[in-house]
């Protein structure tokens, strides 16, 4: 079972530890990226939708819901994320420093795979979406075909 509390607790302490390393050196960036924000993003998208995590690194989805669909997680402080491969669901949320997120894209992969007809397949592998093109495609998403959130009396709300 999962502590509500303490992850989102975590989640800000890493944000203000950030910030204060910020200000003690000026110029120099430290936020987290690559792999933290990958797993911070598959846990908080797990708990806040009930998805039952599957091993890192499994090829095509993340995580499973009760009812058997496999959802790939993206999770960005950036402007954009990147897919290898066409997922049956897909969840993509942007971590904000308080220890909650934004809801960017929730609903059908094929919508999102759906963009990168017809482009090459970059050398790396991966195709790159925007936040403003998947937050323009979740509007088109109908509440039938999205993971439902989950929050229980006295949980936190990790929606902004």
């Amino acid at each position: 079972m999962i502590d509500h509390d303490k992850l989102q607790s975590l989640v800000k302490q890493l944000y203000a530890t950030v910030k204060e390393l910020e200000a003690m050196f000026p110029g120099r960036h430290f936020t987290p990226d690559g792999h933290m924000v990958g797993s911070l993003g598959e846990c908080l998208v797990a708990d806040a939708y009930c998805l039952q995590l599957r091993a890192a690194s499994n090829k095509g989805y993340d995580a499973v819901t009760e009812d058997g669909r496999q959802v790939e997680i993206k999770a960005t402080q950036g402007k954009a994320v990147a897919f290898r491969s066409l997922p049956e669901h897909a969840i993509i949320i942007r971590i904000l420093p308080d220890g909650t997120f934004e809801e960017i894209y929730n609903g059908p992969g094929a919508r999102v795979w759906a963009q990168f007809e017809g482009k090459r397949l970059p050398s790396n592998g991966q195709f790159q979406v925007s936040l403003t093109v998947l937050r323009r495609l979740n509007q088109l998403v109908v509440e039938a075909d999205r993971v439902p959130r989950v929050t229980k009396p006295g949980e936190p709300d990790y929606f902004q």
